[in-house]
């Protein structure tokens, strides 16, 4: 047996495991890398000011020379949102289907990226050679097109990843999931399945995205005297594609609002995912051209984002829309966890406007219950099983699924980001594991707010900061100015003279103190201000303010 069937392939999760968001895989193979994926996460309630959230990289930044390159399964931001802050730093080639490089190019350019960053539209069927590995493409349903399932063939074996996916009969654009294809890579051997778990927990099968078509067609023939506003996912073509249908059934004119939604549509509608029938579409600006009976307008921020285009119409700020009375709203998603509270509040918001609110049974999901998990193992039947794309629970539950399917412990690896999963034709293991986390993306800063500075925020957003102000000569150490307090965040001031004045006599009497102790250290006038100050706010008001002692000399 030579060395080249000795050598294990490593699978290294570097995202995505644990969460839902930042997906990102690493596989090495001697002297070669290929990442899958490359996602982002959006910021949790405690990361204050975050914008986004994007996978340390660290291990592929050290083993720059052997990445040869980036596969992506599909156009979502939780799949691709971080290239753009990754290919900065390792310029790899990138593989995707044609609506997917399509998405991505436009991310590219908004970051000065496109001229340097080769890009490589791959077709279903047709594979990738890059050092030992061959990366072939299957066609998968998901609730964006262009949804590809990869059979990544090593010489240590055969690893099918499944992308985000559900099976689809009946799609809205393009063909069905090729259960064929799954088939035959699996009559030839599979070493392992790295399958979507999103929806493990539920049963059964997902509906197809027809169904929502016959919601959204009935929901205009009931409301045939109101203006309908629809939120859903910018990324949802089929999606955009039904409403725009039944728009043009029932004679209205679409308007889109937000700007991801319009970039997506432009995008589709460019390379022909989206038909739109002439003369549907018109501008904002142009809807009020029309009765409001005529026309539907698809928008953003079905999650309650606060600045997506919903919010500020259901706060009133938006500029362009306003919402009036009997306005038929139209929630064309499920809250993803987490977001609830967010879109609850917009629900009530457009309630208090008087519109009436849809938010019932007009989604399905684009990905796969138990079912579906059960038919994809049957036709891969893979020796390993691994979980993927989802919270822990999420994960549990599809180790569950494979364990009704007959593996047994030593075939289910539930993973954890980082770990270095060694495998071939005889053994698995997790023999390791590299650095992982998460890079907090704030406006233009990549990196440089780490927990230390969100600390500092939570600590400024809870209990406020206190700033001491005070002139010290040079060379005696004593107090020429001051001590001022200025105070932001802590207590509103003019109510609480008293506070404010017996705060400053501690502070005189504890700088008196270290004068006649003949201390002139700085370091150790500002502690003992800080720690004086602090017990004494403690001890009136239970809260423990930033405190921040400024000193200038003379």
């Amino acid at each position: 047996m030579g060395k080249q069937n000795r050598e294990k392939l490593k699978i290294i999760p570097l995202g995505g495991l644990e969460q839902i968001g930042m997906n990102i895989t690493a596989f090495e193979y001697q002297d070669t890398i290929i990442v899958v994926d490359c996602g982002l996460a959006f910021p949790e309630d405690d990361m204050l000011g975050i914008d986004l959230v994007i996978p340390d990289i660290s291990y592929l930044l050290e083993n720059e020379d052997k990445v040869k390159g980036i596969f992506i399964t599909h156009g979502h931001e939780d799949h691709i949102g971080a290239l753009p802050y990754v290919l900065r730093e390792i310029l790899a080639p990138v593989y995707a289907t044609k609506l997917t490089i399509g998405v991505i190019e436009h991310k590219l350019a908004e970051h000065n990226l496109t001229s340097k960053v080769r890009r490589k539209v791959v077709s279903y069927g047709q594979s990738i050679n890059l050092g030992p590995f061959r990366v072939e493409f299957i066609r998968t349903n998901h609730s964006i097109q262009d949804a590809a399932a990869f059979a990544i063939h090593s010489p240590a074996g055969t690893v099918v990843h499944t992308g985000d996916f559900k099976v689809d009969y009946t799609p809205v654009f393009g063909d069905a999931i090729d259960l064929q294809h799954f088939a035959e890579i699996g009559k030839k051997g599979v070493l392992a399945l790295i399958c979507d778990s999103t929806n493990a927990e539920r049963p059964g099968f997902t509906e197809s995205e027809r169904t929502v078509g016959r919601k959204i067609d009935q929901i205009f023939s009931e409301h045939t005297d109101t203006r309908i506003i629809i939120a859903t996912f910018a990324s949802n073509v089929d999606r955009v594609q039904q409403i725009i249908n039944s728009a043009h059934k029932f004679g209205r004119k679409v308007g889109v609002e937000g700007r991801s939604m319009v970039n997506i549509i432009n995008t589709a509608s460019d390379l022909g995912y989206l038909n739109i029938p002439d003369k549907t579409m018109i501008s904002t600006d142009e809807l009020s051209n029309y009765p409001d009976e005529k026309t539907v307008l698809i928008t953003t921020g079905s999650q309650g984002e606060s600045m997506a285009a919903l919010s500020r119409m259901a706060n009133g700020t938006h500029r362009k829309v306003k919402i009036k009375p009997n306005d038929t709203i139209v929630f064309s998603s499920h809250p993803i966890p987490g977001n609830e509270k967010a879109v609850s509040r917009v629900i009530n918001d457009l309630y208090h406007r008087g519109a009436n609110v849809i938010f019932q049974d007009v989604h399905v999901s684009g990905h796969a219950c138990a079912e579906e998990i059960k038919l994809i193992y049957s036709l891969v039947r893979p020796k390993y099983c691994i979980p993927a794309h989802g919270e822990y629970r999420h994960l549990k539950a599809q180790a569950e699924i494979a364990r009704k399917l007959g593996y047994d412990d030593e075939h289910i690896f539930v993973l954890n980001s980082g770990d270095i999963l060694s495998l071939d034709q005889n053994s698995a293991k997790v023999t390791g594991n590299v650095h992982t986390g998460a890079i907090m993306v704030d406006g233009l800063g990549v990196g440089d707010v780490g927990n230390v500075v969100l600390r500092d925020r939570q600590r400024l957003a809870e209990d406020g900061i206190i700033i001491v102000v005070m002139t010290l000569d040079s060379g005696s150490g004593e107090v020429l100015a001051g001590p001022d307090i200025v105070s932001r965040g802590f207590v509103y001031v003019k109510g609480a003279e008293d506070l404010m004045d017996s705060a400053h006599e501690v502070l005189v009497d504890r700088l008196d103190s270290l004068t006649q102790q003949k201390i002139k250290d700085w370091g150790r006038i500002k502690n003992e201000v800080k720690t004086a100050l602090s017990d004494f706010v403690w001890k009136e008001t239970q809260r423990r303010p930033m405190i921040m002692p400024i000193i200038m000399e003379i």
